[in-house]
């Protein structure tokens, strides 16, 4: 039994507790996409870059998209908090609307490519610090819808 604790115990040990209130940290600018705002939930600073939460949310109308591209991640979720978004996972549309959870496979070819103005969604990830690589198009992205 003590065998099985020693890694949890080495893990424990290689993060530390974290508690970021909600106007703790701002939404801001400079994340991966201009068009999205991003808010820091502290964990990535809490688990030494082993892993990484943020809130994202639309920021301007979803003109060209995130194009295609896939994350260098072990672990990618997608937690819908409020609006939807359309991606294209490989070659098919996935409709991902508040309530719904995506757990984005590593490696997985992908395109956001339509949202609503009110859209955020808690993003969790590991690596902290995952790479994003363009790809090429597997197939045509429909076309987003306009913003009144």
């Amino acid at each position: 039994m003590e065998a099985l604790l020693e890694p949890a115990a080495a893990l424990a040990a290689a993060t530390k507790f974290s508690h970021v209130g909600e106007h703790d940290t701002e939404f801001r600018g400079g994340g991966l996409r201009d068009f999205f705002l991003y808010r820091d939930l502290g964990i990535a600073d809490a688990t030494n870059g082993q892993v990484i939460a943020q809130l994202v949310k639309a920021n301007l109308p979803p003109e060209v998209g995130t194009g295609w591209h896939r994350h260098e991640v072990t672990f990618h979720i997608v937690l819908m908090l409020k609006g939807w978004a359309r991606f294209m996972y490989e070659d098919k549309v996935t409709l991902v609307k508040a309530g719904d959870c995506v757990h984005q496979r590593p490696g997985i070819v992908h395109y956001l490519f339509d949202y609503s103005p009110d859209m955020e969604y808690l993003e969790i990830a590991s690596p902290a610090d995952f790479s994003t690589i363009d790809m090429p198009a597997p197939c045509a992205v429909p076309n987003p819808t306009p913003w009144d």
